[in-house]
């Protein structure tokens, strides 16, 4: 990645990531050393991208890094022009969204239910970790239901529209002007960005991949088999500023 700066792309996760896991997500907030090696790449690359669950917006002031390339909801929304622009096979589902928002704070009280902007829905039980089976239970059927996909995560379990994207697919979307590519994530919904990459560089449309895995007692196994396994969000900054060093011919 070094040495083909100006065609590398990164792609990293926030939540776990960047970020801390917290109790509650409006509580998040990016390590500091991790959004100042950010700020640091983003001239120093070709793309530098957060590819998360999080809504767009949030993601945008959350880390307030100009350039940086911005998709939320696993890439249902992009930022283009600063303005948050939604994938526009979302649109017939955005009623069965906020129906099932509605129906989640009503059927599921004291669980927290999170509204990402008008495209998906997560229900939280980390505050009441043996509310996961009755959470996990009523919305895959509420999912099934109004034809909507119930994707698991963390203590949590997001009903979103049954549009195929993801986070390989945005990546690989985002990457096609690359010829080295690196995704940093932490959870289950990164590890098809893992495969993606994977894939790319076997079909020879990336010469190059590297996946990063930041580790927690909670995440998958699977995390474990990236390229590179850092320890926390404090790792993967550490990481990325020895990165921008050695970019910029500091290190």
């Amino acid at each position: 990645m070094v040495a083909v700066a100006p065609r590398a792309a990164l792609f990293l996760d926030f939540d776990g990531t960047l970020a801390p896991i917290v109790d509650d997500p409006a509580a998040a907030r990016v390590l500091p050393a991790a959004r100042l090696a950010l700020a640091r790449l983003v001239p120093l690359l070709g793309t530098v991208a957060v590819v998360s669950g999080r809504p767009a917006a949030f993601l945008v002031d959350a880390l307030g890094i100009e350039h940086l390339v911005y998709a939320g909801t696993y890439g249902l929304e992009r930022v283009v022009d600063g303005v948050v622009v939604l994938d526009p096979r979302v649109a017939p589902w955005l009623d069965a969204v906020a129906r099932i928002a509605d129906d989640a704070e009503a059927a599921l009280p004291g669980l927290m239910v999170e509204r990402k902007g008008r495209v998906a829905v997560t229900v939280h039980w980390r505050t009441q970790p043996d509310r996961g089976p009755e959470a996990t239970a009523w919305a895959e059927a509420a999912a099934s239901r109004l034809g909507l996909d119930a994707l698991r995560g963390r203590m949590a379990v997001e009903l979103r529209p049954p549009v195929p994207v993801d986070k390989g697919t945005t990546v690989i979307d985002l990457a096609r002007d690359s010829t080295v590519a690196a995704f940093a994530g932490d959870d289950a919904g990164d590890l098809p960005a893992f495969a993606a990459l994977r894939a790319s560089v076997r079909s020879g449309a990336l010469e190059h991949a590297v996946t990063i895995g930041v580790a927690s007692d909670e995440g998958p196994p699977e995390v474990g088999t990236a390229d590179v396994v850092v320890e926390g969000p404090s790792g993967l900054a550490d990481l990325l500023d020895a990165l921008a060093d050695e970019i910029s011919g500091r290190g």
